[in-house]
């Protein structure tokens, strides 16, 4: 595989999230060079950002490895993207642009249409566009960044179930970007809020069993 330089620390937190490199597997920048195709430089550049995110630590006499988060760790990342995506859609409500418009109801047309069809195997990226591209409406480089993050994260260390009314969960979306149009903040952020507990049943920390 041969990737762009600058494209190396996506390609390895992908990895990461996947499961290519397991939890506690080290990481050596000569076997991470060689998979991408690409020279130790930018490998070296992008485990120092992977650790400044979390994704990576970096043992004394041991060098690099895939981070083991805790399940405390893991729960802790819900708790934060429960505060942080709605303080995001009240700003996009205050900062978005017709463009963001567009794409957000676009997106939740084809979320309500495909939950109607029960294709559920499109909802799941259908989600994470939508709430990517509400975060990006914010207008905040750095809460976008931070939620980016976490979406990252959450996928790494959660299992997250459909819901049982997929339709509903959109029919919630379609509200929030009802509320973002119109400028109302906190309607954005209260909707926003309840849609982000709603979903916290259906996360589950990987490797752990659906009945604990």
């Amino acid at each position: 595989m041969r990737i762009p330089a600058h494209s190396v620390c996506t390609a390895i937190r992908d990895d990461i999230v996947s499961g290519v490199y397991e939890r506690g597997s080290r990481l050596t920048e000569e076997q991470l060079a060689r998979r991408y195709g690409v020279s130790r430089v930018p490998v070296r550049e992008a485990l120092r950002t992977l650790e400044s995110e979390g994704f990576v630590v970096t043992r004394r006499h041991a060098g690099a490895h895939v981070a083991e988060p805790t399940e405390q760790e893991a729960g802790d990342l819900l708790d934060m993207r429960v505060l942080l995506e709605p303080l995001g859609a009240a700003r996009a409500a205050q900062r978005r642009t017709e463009a963001h418009l567009k794409v957000l109801r676009g997106l939740v047309r084809l979320g309500q249409e495909r939950a109607r069809r029960g294709q559920g195997e499109d909802l799941r990226s259908l989600g994470g566009w939508f709430h990517e591209t509400l975060a990006q409406a914010s207008g905040s480089p750095a809460l976008t960044a931070l939620l980016t993050q976490l979406r990252h994260k959450i996928a790494w260390t959660h299992v997250v179930d459909q819901p049982a009314e997929p339709v509903e969960a959109w029919a919630e979306r379609g509200a929030i970007v009802d509320a973002v149009a119109r400028g109302d903040a906190e309607r954005a952020r209260a909707l926003t809020a309840l849609h982000a507990e709603r979903s916290l049943p259906l996360h589950r920390i990987k490797g752990r069993s659906a009945a604990v």
